[in-house]
């Protein structure tokens, strides 16, 4: 069998087990969806939104790439943020990152890994002005897992930034904001910052006439 093929299996005997246990299921399910939250996540496989909350499909819009970046210039996660603050109504937005992110390990180094050098320049800033923070840590896992501390707190910044969020919040006084870290070795998440409506941000990138 084809390792393609046990996906297949696998989706067919999931949804024969939902039809069991919850007969609406599928019915409630094709109907709308409503979730409360935005994830915005690493592409990491082992970093799956809904297993490591517990929540079931229709709770939590997901968006994911390396390094679980908000960067302005990217379309993709901006079409997605819009859809979810001002359609869907999401009430939270959460950035998680993850210990031992290969991305930002990467980011703090010199290797040259073709297009992807052009992602990680979002965390090579970050690291620059951070360099006092971070260097100063005995090992390299503490190191790169304060960066990746360090770099959630600086995406929820990005987003406090578009004026999306900014928009919401003057309207609608939502979404809360948040960065939070996930361990791989003990399956934990883990807060490292909040923002919401009454949130204060560099003046220089607040807008005057939302």
């Amino acid at each position: 069998m084809q390792a393609y093929e046990k996906l297949l299996l696998e989706n067919k005997a999931w949804a024969a087990e939902q039809q069991t246990s919850d007969p609406e299921f599928f019915k409630r399910l094709a109907a709308q969806q409503t979730p409360k939250f935005l994830w915005i996540g690493c592409a990491d496989s082992r970093v799956p939104a809904d297993k490591i909350t517990g929540t079931e499909p229709g709770e939590i819009f997901v968006h994911r790439n390396i390094a679980n970046l908000v960067v302005n210039t990217d379309i993709n996660m901006l079409s997605v943020l819009q859809y979810a603050v001002e359609v869907l109504g999401v009430e939270h937005v959460i950035v998680c990152g993850h210990y031992g992110c290969g991305g930002v390990k990467a980011a703090m180094q010199n290797h040259h890994y073709g297009i992807i050098n052009h992602w990680l320049k979002e965390i090579k800033d970050t690291y620059r002005h951070q360099r006092d923070v971070v260097d100063v840590l005995p090992t390299e896992e503490e190191r790169v897992n304060k960066m990746v501390e360090l770099n959630v707190i600086e995406q929820v910044f990005n987003l406090a930034k578009t004026s999306i969020i900014q928009q919401a919040w003057k309207k609608n006084k939502r979404p809360q904001l948040h960065g939070w870290v996930y361990g791989l070795t003990d399956g934990i998440i883990k807060p490292v910052c909040e923002m919401d409506a009454e949130s204060k941000i560099d003046p220089l990138y607040e807008y005057d006439n939302l």
